[in-house]
């Protein structure tokens, strides 16, 4: 294969990324269209643009460069390029990111590809278990990733509506009508029941300073339940003052909520009013019917600057309107943890169940205990 002896160098440039997939290089339609509208724009008599403008255009990897090079000499300079019988293949890379940043060579990485599957799923289940207020950049960082990837199920109850099933109360309507198209005769009688809907959850997150080092995790699982089911999901921020952010993590992206969200929140990081603001959700948005045969969760260390007598008053109050309220306490996975704070002591005697919420496996078990509630 010789470069044409013609005038007209279009069949030259065109035969050119014929030659490069005889080197081994896989140059496909969109690369050659690319190649030859950048050839229109420059001079076909410097071998210099030519070899730049192909390279930018027809090489897609960084493999791709030694063999260009040599078939680029030989096409051009009327010698046959070398068909590569035996093609550089990069070992494939695997889809789970590993927190370690080990280097490894070509023929190591393509030996141990199932060891470093296997370190980079342990590291996962380790991470799961870390303290979420312990964490470095990194780990946040692909903490990120596994907490995407967890699929909350909304608890479910009986819907008012009748909806058809094989068993049930008796649907005379339907039966009406099934025996009018079948020529007056009762072929087939039909039954409805009870549907299951959606039971409404409420995520109440304490964001005061000694929750700030779980506030931003916290937040980014409210907003993976929040996308789960939009529409039956409310979260409120919990310190100086009450924050209703249902809105700002409604949003798909989970970077632009937790940036909407902030901007909602003025008292990050302040005070903790827990009795006050409990009572603001209840008046204003709970007693309403926001809180109503809900689950209702809580997520707070119980640290109260107010009246302990007032928090426990509204949890019991919220207790009497919900179908169950859930405590989550970052410090009550610690070995040797008592609840012996102010606030949670006075609010511990209302709530259905006080959680550990400190790492990504409680906050996977704290979504199986809203699913079966």
């Amino acid at each position: 294969m010789t470069a044409p002896a013609s005038t007209d160098p279009l069949p030259g440039l065109v035969g050119f990324p014929a030659a490069l997939r005889e080197a081994g290089l896989p140059c496909e339609a969109h690369r050659v269209q690319a190649y030859l509208a950048a050839v229109e724009s420059l001079d076909v008599a410097d071998p210099s643009q030519l070899y730049w403008a192909g390279r930018l255009t027809l090489c897609g990897d960084p493999d791709d460069l030694p063999r260009y090079d040599q078939a680029f000499a030989a096409w051009f300079s009327a010698e046959p390029p070398r068909r590569a019988r035996n093609p550089v293949q990069r070992p494939a890379q695997p889809r789970i990111a590993a927190l370690v940043t080990q280097q490894q060579g070509d023929g190591e990485a393509e030996e141990q590809a199932g060891e470093q599957l296997s370190v980079a799923a342990s590291d996962a289940e380790v991470l799961r278990q870390r303290d979420l207020g312990e964490l470095s950049p990194a780990e946040r960082a692909h903490l990120r990733e596994l907490m995407a990837a967890l699929r909350p199920a909304p608890p479910r109850r009986r819907s008012l509506r009748y909806r058809p099933a094989r068993r049930g109360r008796l649907d005379p309507a339907r039966t009406l009508r099934a025996m009018l198209a079948g020529g007056g005769e009762p072929t087939r009688l039909a039954y409805s029941r009870h549907g299951p809907r959606a039971r409404r959850v409420v995520l109440l997150i304490d964001v005061s300073g000694s929750m700030k080092p779980y506030a931003d995790s916290l937040l980014r699982f409210a907003h993976v339940v929040v996308r789960s089911a939009p529409s039956s999901v409310e979260v409120f921020t919990l310190g100086t003052r009450l924050t209703r952010v249902s809105r700002q993590l409604r949003q798909r992206d989970p970077e632009r909520a937790m940036l909407a969200a902030g901007e909602a929140v003025a008292d990050f990081a302040g005070g903790t009013r827990l009795g006050e603001t409990l009572r603001v959700f209840l008046d204003r948005w709970g007693q309403r019917g926001l809180a109503r045969r809900a689950v209702v969760v809580v997520f707070s260390d119980g640290w109260e600057r107010g009246d302990a007598s007032l928090l426990g008053d509204q949890v019991a109050r919220m207790r009497r309107l919900a179908h169950r309220v859930l405590w989550v306490n970052p410090h009550a996975g610690r070995d040797g943890y008592a609840p012996v704070q102010s606030g949670i002591a006075a609010a511990l005697p209302h709530v259905d169940r006080l959680l550990a919420g400190h790492s990504l496996a409680t906050l996977e078990r704290l979504l199986q205990e809203i699913r079966d509630a």
